[in-house]
């Protein structure tokens, strides 16, 4: 990775700028299949970022498909067929109003996926929800957006309506299905912001709770309820919380 392959400047934005910079490297062959990414150190040094984003983007990165890490070895750039083939890119996600729009698309997705998970979810996906909604918990106390727990509850949820393609599609949208991770504009740890997010996680846990009673009409109402705020704060303007 050549010294300061990218400037990041944005304050709150720079793991996802991270990311994008990574993911361009990944796709123009820069780094390929296989290949094991830079230490953290060097990273730290070539995008001149804390130790902290780093870790971020990368966890980022691995949720969204790109790159595998074997605990031990190191973080490894998967194969091209691995690779998610839907995709929203930074590009798409430019505008309050394209924002929007994924948060429409996912409303009319993710509403049948937890309608479907209330049907079919095993222990194991109780279990995997469950954990993402302590992993949440866990991140307002560090202080950080739980932008990746957020995105793992999400995920669990579409894995549990035992459809591939549900869990295919959430798993290709990567680090763009929370909105916040792109229009946030307040510290994470500001008490107002806070606030926000353990309402979003009660409403995760609303989802949760209506998936492990089997309630299909309660966790498909969740869900939209869930990402129908998210969507009406956004139209209303209040980007810094949505």
């Amino acid at each position: 990775m050549d010294s300061k392959t990218t400037s990041l400047r944005k304050p709150g934005g720079l793991a996802v700028q991270l990311v994008n910079a990574m993911t361009e490297q990944i796709r123009s062959g820069r780094l390929q299949a296989g290949d094991k990414l830079p230490t953290e150190a060097a990273i730290m040094q070539d995008f001149g970022v804390s130790r902290t984003v780093v870790r971020e983007a990368i966890s980022r990165l691995q949720a969204s498909g790109w790159v595998d890490t074997r605990h031990g070895v190191g973080t490894f750039v998967r194969p091209k067929s691995q690779h998610p083939s839907f995709r929203i890119s930074p590009e798409h996600m430019g505008t309050l109003r394209e924002v929007i729009d994924l948060l429409e698309f996912r409303i009319s997705v993710e509403t049948e996926a937890a309608a479907l998970a209330a049907i079919r979810r095993n222990d194991d996906n109780l279990t995997e929800m469950h954990a993402a909604l302590l992993a949440f918990d866990a991140a307002l106390e560090a202080g950080t957006d739980a932008v990746t727990a957020d995105q793992q509850f999400h995920q669990a949820i579409a894995r549990a309506s035992q459809n591939h393609h549900f869990g295919d599609l959430m798993h290709s949208l990567g680090a763009g299905v929370i909105p916040r991770a792109r229009m946030s504009t307040l510290l994470p740890s500001d008490p107002e912001r806070q606030s926000y997010l353990r309402r979003v996680n009660q409403e995760h846990e609303s989802i949760y709770n209506a998936v492990a009673a089997q309630d299909v009409e309660a966790a498909r109402a969740a869900m939209r309820t869930h990402l129908s705020n998210s969507r009406d704060r956004l139209k209303r303007g209040d980007t810094a919380r949505p």
